[in-house]
């Protein structure tokens, strides 16, 4: 029976332990990516815009 439960904490995973600084950097990398998005997002809607131009009005309704 002990042979089971050594068996069976062999192959537990230990929870890791964020410090303060990896979560710090973790928040400065989620938010540069969120920006870069935000950006790309922008950037095509910019651009959709200006290659459409004027014949957006133009079109028949």
């Amino acid at each position: 029976m002990t042979e089971e439960n050594d068996e069976g904490r062999r192959h537990e995973i230990e929870t890791p332990r964020w410090t303060e600084e990896q979560l710090k950097k973790r928040r400065q990398r989620n938010l540069a990516i969120a920006w870069t998005l935000a950006g790309l997002i922008a950037l095509f809607f910019v651009v959709t815009i200006v290659k459409l131009g004027g014949n957006v009005a133009n079109r028949p309704i």
